[in-house]
């Protein structure tokens, strides 16, 4: 893949990963009456699960440089889903900030976007078995790490990020001034970590992963010693269509055991499995409300 292009598809990174925001722009489930267990029956009846993601995470869900077709971890894992359940599946690629409200509209019957499960969002989705397992770390100076030993190191640091994300909130609740850039490309975001413009990036472990591998020239990496906020993704869908989530459910299970999820992790992460729990002590960080 061209160097050029992955920064096209990691443009939205810090402002687009679903796991990061804060604000859903969801309605309440309750006026939603057409989101009961019938679900599943109009699914069947249609033959397709019609599904919303953002065609611009990378490399979740994105379309490879010259094609119009989606792919990533995300939406292969749903097209497995629909080989499995025999039915086709259409994709609507809607803005992170539409895609739950599309749900509870009757737009979409579900949604997989890297979407991270809070007990804020239960309350109003059911949310399937998750498929992939995270936490947030932080780009920091190699030379010096910035300065940061621990989270409570961050009260007078700059952090670069999105103005309403959840990896600001981060920042914020440790005392991090927030520096935002509008709809800025990443190189642009770890460079001003390598200059001292910022001193800091928090984000999800596996997408900034790969932003470093995609821009190695610049004297900065992953904090050795800061792993916190644990975080489960999985797919969203209508708070009383209790039928789909156990279907779905089923399907993740299999793909669990056969190692499907692993093969499909291993390719889009560099590698690295994604569909299971990581193995070190995360951090949960205490008093923040999400």
């Amino acid at each position: 893949m061209k160097k050029g292009f992955v920064w096209i598809l990691l443009a939205g990174l810090f402002f687009l990963a679903a796991c990061g925001a804060s604000e859903d722009g969801e309605k309440s489930s309750g006026e939603n009456t057409e989101a009961t267990d019938s679900k599943w029956s109009e699914i069947e009846k249609a033959g397709e699960l019609v599904v919303a993601t953002s065609g611009t995470l990378f490399p979740a869900s994105y379309y490879p440089e010259g094609s119009d077709v989606l792919t990533g971890y995300d939406v292969e894992i749903m097209n497995e889903i629909g080989k499995r359940l025999d039915l086709d599946i259409k994709y609507e690629t809607i803005g992170v900030d539409g895609m739950l409200a599309a749900v509870n509209s009757g737009r979409v019957d579900m949604v997989i976007n890297d979407m991270e499960v809070t007990e804020e969002r239960q309350k109003k989705f059911l949310f399937s078995e998750p498929y992939k397992y995270s936490y947030s770390t932080m780009i920091v100076r190699a030379e010096d790490l910035s300065g940061i030993e621990t989270l409570e190191d961050l009260k007078g640091k700059k952090a670069g990020g999105g103005a309403t994300t959840v990896f600001s909130q981060i920042a914020e609740h440790f005392g991090a001034e927030v520096v935002t850039y509008g709809n800025a490309t990443n190189d642009v975001y770890l460079r001003d970590v390598d200059n001292g413009r910022t001193d800091l990036i928090i984000n999800d472990y596996y997408l900034q992963s790969l932003a470093l591998q995609a821009m190695p020239e610049f004297d900065i990496v992953l904090h050795p010693d800061l792993k916190f906020h644990p975080t489960d993704q999985a797919i969203v869908m209508p708070k009383e269509a209790t039928t789909l989530k156990e279907k779905i459910d089923g399907v993740l299970q299999e793909m669990r055991e056969d190692g499907t999820l692993t093969k499909l992790s291993k390719e889009f992460f560099g590698g690295k499995d994604a569909s299971k729990e990581p193995e070190e002590e995360i951090t949960v960080i205490e008093g923040l409300d999400l």
